[in-house]
């Protein structure tokens, strides 16, 4: 895992996020989402190499599956909801299930970052989108490759199913978008169209309810519908300032939501071709997006490290909570302390302080100072680390947020931002030693 997940969320700590009700935890941009088909869960992937199983409702982390060994990119569910797939930059995609947290089989193949995935609506296949140019079809209950497609000249940033299971898009750096029949005797895929259109790469493929359409999100700047039947293009949607990097479709093929790099997420009237509303909320770039199933609600996911719940009849963020979890109380015996623990409050959502907190998304920081990094079992550091004399103390953790974990640590796995101000950093030390604080905790 991490070098020091705190290094993510200490860093969140100083931005402006609007209150909601958000699934916060993870330590870096959430590049993947997925609602259960009761509704009931959800589940993300992130830039911190973790994936969180969630409760929609209470917006609590259930389990935390972090054994990839790179940024996890996308997940999909299986149909019961049961089991998940996720797909990464270590290569492979990996198999959980969500009822135990336990890994069920690592899927080797792909010759580098695997950029998307999706299940068949049978959950018997898998397709995963690879940067080594290729689109690779996946038995998963027997555990093994099927076929490997290689008719895209760049990069593959992603694929999906048709609702019958019998089609497979896939998309691509190329600008193209290629429709692949799958044969119902489970021989190899037929590329039935390739569709050109995109003036750059695509980005996200989806289909229709129906399976006679799809959706396709472009760094071009626009969202295009296509006929499938023909490969004709239907109508480019132009709305977002920047590449486009997410669509989705609701289960009643009325509506689609697109996300991209300008932080908004738009709502279309797919029939009227039109913006009906667009939402405000992340700072960031949005990076994923996925209904329920009843069509209610809409999840969005981005580089501000949280997914936000969207109402759809009242075209606004659900709830209003700023705490993300309870913190020990102390007294704010100084402006120093007040500023400290200010800076602390958004860590919590990704690690414990106290001695029976555990782990979260990153690992528990009590007794943190004087311990050697990468020593607490349980947790799933990067070589980087658990190969690492480093010791964490005032002085190593204020390099860490002075100089960047890229810096400090070369080779570890969070490369993200700097806490310019010396005097947050005392700060956030000095209220950090304060609520860490384990006798005999020096390794």
């Amino acid at each position: 895992m991490a070098l020091f997940v705190a290094a993510f969320c200490l860093a969140a700590a100083w931005g402006v996020t609007p209150a909601g009700a958000e699934l916060r935890g993870h330590g870096g941009f959430v590049k993947g989402v997925a609602v259960s088909p009761d509704g009931r869960q959800v589940i993300s992937a992130s830039f911190d190499y973790s994936v969180i199983l969630w409760n929609l409702e209470s917006q609590q982390a259930l389990e935390v599956l972090d054994d990839h060994e790179g940024a996890v990119n996308a997940v999909a569910l299986l149909e019961d909801g049961h089991k998940a797939l996720s797909a990464s930059d270590d290569g492979t995609l990996r198999l959980w299930d969500l009822q135990s947290g336990k890994l069920l089989h690592v899927f080797t193949g792909h010759g580098g970052k695997v950029a998307g995935v999706a299940v068949s609506p049978d959950g018997r296949l898998a397709a995963s989108a690879g940067w080594d140019h290729t689109v690779r079809l996946w038995d998963l209950a027997g555990r093994k490759q099927l076929f490997v497609l290689d008719d895209h000249r760049s990069n593959v940033n992603a694929v999906a199913f048709s609702p019958d299971g019998h089609g497979l898009l896939s998309g691509s750096y190329d600008s193209a978008i290629r429709y692949y029949e799958l044969p119902e005797d489970g021989g190899a895929p037929r590329l039935r169209r390739l569709m050109e259109g995109h003036d750059f790469g695509v980005n996200a493929v989806v289909f229709l309810p129906g399976g006679k359409r799809a959706l396709s999100a472009s760094v071009d700047e626009t969202v295009r519908l296509w006929d499938l039947d023909s490969g004709r293009e239907l109508a480019e949607l132009r709305g977002h300032e920047g590449p486009v990097f997410a669509v989705a479709v609701s289960p009643d093929g009325q509506l689609a939501a697109s996300g991209g790099v300008d932080g908004t997420v738009n709502l279309w009237n797919i029939e009227e071709r039109r913006i009906i509303a667009s939402l405000y909320g992340h700072s960031q770039p949005v990076w994923a997006l996925a209904f329920t199933p009843d069509g209610k609600r809409l999840l969005s996911a981005g580089a501000d490290e949280v997914t936000r719940i969207w109402d759809l009849e009242t075209r606004s963020e659900v709830g209003a909570s700023e705490e993300v979890a309870a913190l020990p109380e102390l007294p704010a015996a100084s402006e120093a302390d007040a500023r400290g623990a200010k800076l602390f409050r958004k860590c919590a959502a990704c690690h414990t302080v106290t001695a029976d907190g555990g782990h979260r998304a990153g690992p528990t920081l009590y007794g943190v100072f004087g311990r050697r990094a990468g020593t607490i079992e349980g947790y799933n550091y990067s070589d980087a680390l658990t190969h690492s004399n480093l010791v964490w103390t005032e002085e190593t953790i204020d390099r860490l947020f002075a100089e960047g974990p890229d810096a400090f640590t070369p080779g570890s796995k969070m490369p993200l931002q700097r806490m310019p101000s010396a005097k947050d950093r005392e700060d956030l030390i000095t209220y950090l030693k304060s609520i860490t604080a384990a006798e005999g905790a020096a390794n």
